[in-house]
């Protein structure tokens, strides 16, 4: 009997853990990014619930902070799956094969602006040709543009707000890619 009540828990001890948690996402949405695209490279979309649910149990018994982390310096050994290439890197820290070291995120200053874009991926615009794009419109270099999220069907650009009205100005209802582009504030 007591075995089961320390293993089932709550409605409410899980709400509270889930506000709980919740305030915390607000409070640092640069790491939660990061451990976002941790999940996405490491658990299937279709396991993320399961995975999530098996850790609001955890924090909500208490292992999560205590019991349940492993020693930090070791490290599980990895079984082998012959469908991933394995990762190869070279004496000089470069990584050869499909996966790249991630970049760090660039902080974006203050007064900067986002602009939204209505072409993404699906009409083949990638961040690269997109900066490369702005770079020869505007007459900019790389470092003048903060972040470039392309997504299927549109992308959003973040620079500063001269540069934006720029953007807007040079780039609207120019064909990109076969598609007329239309390039405004973005709303975020």
């Amino acid at each position: 009997m007591e075995k089961e009540n320390s293993t089932a828990l709550s409605e409410e001890s899980i709400v509270s853990r889930i506000d709980a948690i919740k305030q915390a996402v607000r409070n640092n949405p640069e790491e939660i990014e990061r451990i976002k695209g941790i999940i996405r490279k490491n658990v299937s979309l279709f396991s993320r619930l399961d995975i999530t649910a098996y850790l609001l149990m955890e924090a909500a018994s208490g292992k999560g902070a205590r019991e349940g982390r492993r020693d930090r310096g070791a490290r599980p050994e990895r079984a082998e799956r012959k469908d991933v290439p394995r990762r190869e890197v070279s004496a000089d820290g470069e990584e050869s094969g499909e996966r790249k070291a991630e970049k760090p995120e660039r902080i974006i200053p203050e007064g900067a602006r986002t602009l939204y874009l209505n072409i993404g991926k699906m009409k083949h615009l990638y961040a690269k040709d997109l900066s490369k794009l702005l770079q020869a419109e505007l007459g900019i270099t790389r470092d003048d543009i903060y972040q470039i999220r392309v997504h299927d069907k549109y992308s959003f650009v973040t620079m500063s707000e001269e540069n934006c009205s720029k953007a807007i100005e040079k780039l609207n209802n120019q064909a990109i890619n076969g598609r007329t582009a239309r390039v405004t504030y973005s709303e975020k």
